[in-house]
């Protein structure tokens, strides 16, 4: 068994292309993923899952639609299925995610 401890400030300094998702790994049916982001993603919702937010490097705004949560370095936040969101990163902000294996 190779167990390697992953650096999230290297991944993220080595993430070139926006909105593309990196696995880090997996842990049960989840996969841990980092993205790079810069802008604003669309409005959307999931159905199926909750979703965690974590901000390695930069300010997230995630955007509903009765208010705006900022988040910054080293805060999460869970988003439950259902609730519709939009992801905003005004300058380049780096996240690690988790989501279900698709």
């Amino acid at each position: 068994m190779n167990i390697e401890k992953i650096n999230l400030q290297l991944e993220s300094e080595n993430l070139k292309a926006f909105w593309q998702l990196k696995s880090l790994g997996k842990i049960n049916n989840h996969e841990v993923q980092l993205i790079k982001l810069q802008g604003e993603y669309e409005w959307h919702t999931h159905e199926e899952e909750d979703k965690l937010f974590f901000v390695v490097d930069g300010i997230l705004e995630l955007h509903f639609r009765d208010q705006i949560i900022e988040l910054r370095k080293n805060e999460c936040i869970v988003v439950p299925k259902g609730v519709e969101n939009k992801p905003v990163a005004k300058d380049e902000a780096t996240l690690m995610i988790f989501e279900p294996q698709r």
